[in-house]
């Protein structure tokens, strides 16, 4: 049986109507949730994330501020710009969008978004909260993954996770999350050795690696959940996961695609971020 797609696009429509009532709910009390983007440079990449994370704020009706500096710009000028922000009330959130040039420090600047208004849930202080299981801003899409795997009903506390891929932004967070939800999670990386004797044991797979088609369809456990996060453009131009996605589909039960999987889960975590910040704002009034 071929297994069922876990649809990112609409997941991510019906997440986004709730949010935007929220929207208005907090518009009634006087006040506008606003999102405020600083880029460096002109990465592409970056460039078309940041039109995903516009178009997400305008669904919802947040305010959506993009402040774009030439890649020439000081580090020190970036963390000026950035303690404005968070001194300026009218934003709610912060986000820096990665990668930056060589000549700034990445760790410097993520630590200077102050904890209240740092939405992708990269703050140190954030990723501590998240770790002991605090109220706290989760990075998005470790987030998305688990709103993800919850939304087609499937238990998550006592499941063996296999997490492939051990980055700070998704590896790490993903399988601490889900740790969170009473998994026992294992992580396996480009040192582990046998990576198959531990992909086959999976209830839940989440791969991370950001390697084209890493994964073949004999590495999956029948029945597996596979949660697809990597986003890999061939020479062809086409755009892969990390997991044969044709082999995958035959043997577990649940999938995710790429694209449309994993990819609009995160824009849409971001703006709950933004949305929840906001809320804590007129809490602390």
């Amino acid at each position: 049986m071929a297994a069922t797609i876990i649809d990112g696009k609409e997941l991510s429509k019906s997440k986004r109507s709730e949010l935007a009532v929220e929207v208005e709910q907090i518009k009634a009390k006087g006040l506008l949730p606003k999102l405020v983007v600083i880029l460096v440079g002109d990465n592409p990449a970056s460039l078309s994330y940041i039109r995903g994370k516009q178009k997400a704020a305008e669904e919802i009706g947040v305010g959506f501020k993009l402040e774009h500096f030439p890649e020439s710009l000081s580090e020190n000028e970036l963390l000026d710009i950035i303690e404005s922000y968070n001194n300026n009330n009218e934003y709610h959130g912060i986000l820096v969008q990665l990668p930056l040039p060589a000549h700034i420090n990445e760790t410097a600047v993520v630590e200077k978004i102050s904890p209240l208004k740092d939405v992708d849930g990269f703050h140190p202080i954030n990723i501590g909260r998240m770790m002991t299981g605090q109220d706290t801003f989760l990075p998005c899409t470790p987030a998305g993954i688990v709103e993800m795997i919850k939304s087609v009903g499937v238990e998550i506390a006592g499941k063996n996770v296999v997490v492939v891929g051990r980055s700070n932004i998704v590896g790490k967070p993903v399988g601490q999350l889900l740790l969170n939800e009473h998994a026992t999670v294992t992580y396996c990386h480009s040192k582990t050795k046998d990576l198959t004797s531990y992909t086959k044991e999976a209830d839940i797979l989440v791969a991370a690696v950001g390697r084209a088609n890493f994964i073949k369809g004999n590495q999956i456990k029948p029945g597996a959940v596979v949660i697809d996060v990597g986003v890999n453009r061939l020479d062809t131009g086409k755009l892969v996961g990390d997991v044969v996605f044709d082999e995958a589909k035959d043997v577990a039960s649940y999938l995710t695609p790429v694209p449309g999987g994993v990819g609009p889960m995160t824009i849409t975590m971001l703006a709950h971020n933004t949305v929840q910040s906001a809320k804590n704002f007129l809490e602390s009034k």
